[in-house]
């Protein structure tokens, strides 16, 4: 697909802002990360070779033990079968991921009890939380599950705020009328008592989360695209269209949205930040995501209840803290070189 000059100049302008492009870098390198999640951080080996054969568990089904010839018929515990393979000395190995642990299981001692400090002995690079689950994978599979959660909830809240408003300013009148009585009447409903109430007669999961969330999250967006819409309706291209018998849906579609792009553009990173604290901040509180989900809002109440375990509160926070900061210098950077003024000729 070939881009058009202007669009070319937005994102050479772009990459000139270096604060910004290589946040913007930074923050796709932390998404991938996570997807690759399992293949980094997990339980399950990445390769096992055993008597000339390969097996790949990582995305395979449950493996038994008793494949790799141990003495039980559920699944294998990988690191005892490294360890087992290494002094056994007989070809066979394992291959595991840089941390060798998922979110979800425990690590517990004999006569100590969690949280226990980092340990690159025991590869707990950061530690464990308070029932001995690696905040390594804590962190890495929260942020995950974060910023699919703030980007579906952004794509729910910007479907539902753009079309909105896109016709309020393109129609006016009553129906404008109606929808801003609507807004004025959900602006002032207090968003965190509907959560409470709700997480107190069900268990919130994903999907209801970003239902709730979007319930009140779209009017930010309407009120700017009801502004944007109402000044270029009256442009010539607008007017051109009208005169040529197009319909109303299909200025507002095809015309209309595709040139407030830019401002849609820039306010989507904020919006991701603002997803991603939402949901920090709910899980902090105990109303966001159920148990054992991980989660950094957690970690923080972990880290708030068991402050001489420094290294839970201060992982989670440097980790909130690069990501949020990436996401605003990204967003810094998007917003001035998507800058209208900097890219329009007045005559």
């Amino acid at each position: 697909m070939k881009l058009n000059p202007l669009t070319l100049k937005k994102i050479r302008r772009f990459k000139s802002i270096r604060r910004g492009y290589y946040s913007f870098i930074i923050f796709i390198v932390m998404i991938c990360i996570s997807l690759l999640a399992e293949v980094l951080v997990n339980k399950r080996a990445i390769i096992v070779h055993y008597e000339g054969q390969y097996f790949f568990p990582t995305y395979s089904d449950m493996i038994p033990g008793k494949m790799f010839g141990l003495d039980y018929d559920y699944e294998t515990n990988y690191r005892q079968l490294k360890k087992g393979f290494d002094s056994e000395e007989k070809g066979d190995w394992v291959l595991m991921p840089i941390v060798p642990y998922d979110a979800y299981e425990n690590d517990l001692r004999d006569d100590e009890y969690p949280p226990f400090p980092p340990s690159l002995e025991n590869r707990h690079y950061l530690g464990t939380d308070t029932i001995g689950r690696d905040i390594v994978a804590r962190l890495v599979y929260g942020f995950r599950i974060a910023i699919f959660f703030s980007l579906a909830l952004l794509l729910a809240n910007y479907t539902i705020g753009v079309t909105i408003g896109s016709a309020m300013g393109f129609w006016g009148g009553t129906f404008d009328l109606f929808f801003q009585r609507i807004i004025e009447i959900w602006s002032n409903i207090p968003f965190l008592y509907v959560i409470i109430i709700i997480s107190s007669i069900i268990v919130p999961n994903f999907f209801l989360l970003i239902l709730i969330m979007a319930f009140f999250g779209w009017i930010g967006i309407t009120w700017t695209m009801r502004t944007v819409t109402y000044k270029e309706k009256a442009r010539e291209y607008v007017l051109a269209a009208k005169t040529l018998g197009a319909s109303d849906v299909r200025i507002i579609f095809k015309h209309i949205i595709p040139n407030t792009i830019a401002i849609i553009v820039t306010f989507a990173p904020f919006a991701v930040s603002g997803g991603i604290v939402a949901l920090t901040s709910l899980d902090y509180l105990g109303f966001g995501l159920p148990p054992p989900t991980p989660s950094w809002g957690e970690l923080l109440q972990q880290g708030w209840a068991n402050m001489d375990a420094w290294w839970i509160v201060g992982s989670v926070i440097i980790a909130m803290v690069v990501t949020l900061v990436t996401v605003t210098f990204t967003g810094e950077a998007v917003r001035e070189a998507f800058d209208p003024k900097l890219h329009t000729t007045y005559e």
